[in-house]
């Protein structure tokens, strides 16, 4: 049974930062590429940041290039999301994501997401 746990969210002052970490465990996790996704409320989910399985073809959304940084630690089975310089428009909820394609077939796995708040 596959899992993703995030972690590290948390109330933070505007300007401040937070470090989120993505355990993954059930699946092999060398084959995935990861990435961070957000939603904040009233608003459709959106990509922040994606690495490749080997840790290569790192992509950030525009909107976070310069202030976050996504890494991984295979041997850990851990994906980090390092968020510095922190805006009242980065709060939302933070998803953790795996995905893999195999032939026709697309392995898809979400984690349950955790609160990121910036607010003075």
């Amino acid at each position: 049974q596959y899992r993703l746990e995030e972690s590290g969210g948390g109330l933070v002052q505007p300007g401040g930062s937070l470090r989120l970490s993505c355990l993954a465990s059930g699946f092999t996790v060398d084959y995935y590429a990861f990435g961070w996704f957000r939603q904040a409320p009233g608003k459709e989910r959106e990509g922040v940041s994606c690495i490749g399985s080997s840790g290569g073809d790192i992509n950030y959304a525009d909107s976070v290039k310069g202030r976050f940084t996504i890494s991984r630690d295979n041997a850990k089975k851990m994906v980090y999301l390092q968020m510095n310089s922190l805006k009242p428009e980065d709060t939302a909820v933070y998803y953790c994501n795996a995905a893999r394609t195999s032939g026709a077939v697309r392995y898809d796995y979400w984690g349950q997401g955790t609160q990121v708040t910036v607010s003075s």
